[in-house]
């Protein structure tokens, strides 16, 4: 059993994905500090607040002796536009990976074509000629 688990852990596919799994949780730190550092202060200086804090307040929270916000019941949009902008961007660059992979690989040769023969009425001309001798 050891030994079929090594060989299904060395596969080359297997291995394959491990790696692209690892680069990818890299590529999204780095996705996310772009939107978080670049992209969010942009969209801020638009709607003049900071785009991660943008809610919607349901319910308003009271304030406790520390000055916290106790109690709010919000929907947090900034942040899951934050997360929209993320997941746009990957999916953009994997796209564009993709696409490059496809146009580096060989195009396929195409097979010969047949060779062209007679068409069905010149073969049907050549039995009724044939019938006639």
């Amino acid at each position: 059993m050891l030994k079929e688990f090594k060989e299904f852990a060395m596969k080359g596919n297997l291995v394959d994905i491990a790696v692209a799994f690892v680069m990818g949780a890299a590529f999204n730190k780095v996705v996310a500090s772009f939107t978080g550092g670049i992209v969010s202060p942009i969209i801020g200086l638009i709607f003049n607040a900071n785009f991660k804090d943008l809610k919607y307040i349901m319910k308003p929270g009271t304030l406790n002796d520390a000055g916290e916000t106790v109690g709010e019941v919000a929907l947090l949009y900034g942040d899951f536009m934050t997360n929209i902008i993320d997941f746009v961007i990957v999916a953009f660059v994997m796209f564009m990976v993709v696409k490059g992979v496809n146009n580096m690989k060989k195009p396929k040769e195409e097979a010969p074509a047949a060779p062209a023969g007679p068409t069905q009425e010149e073969l049907l001309a050549q039995i009724r000629d044939l019938l006639k001798k």
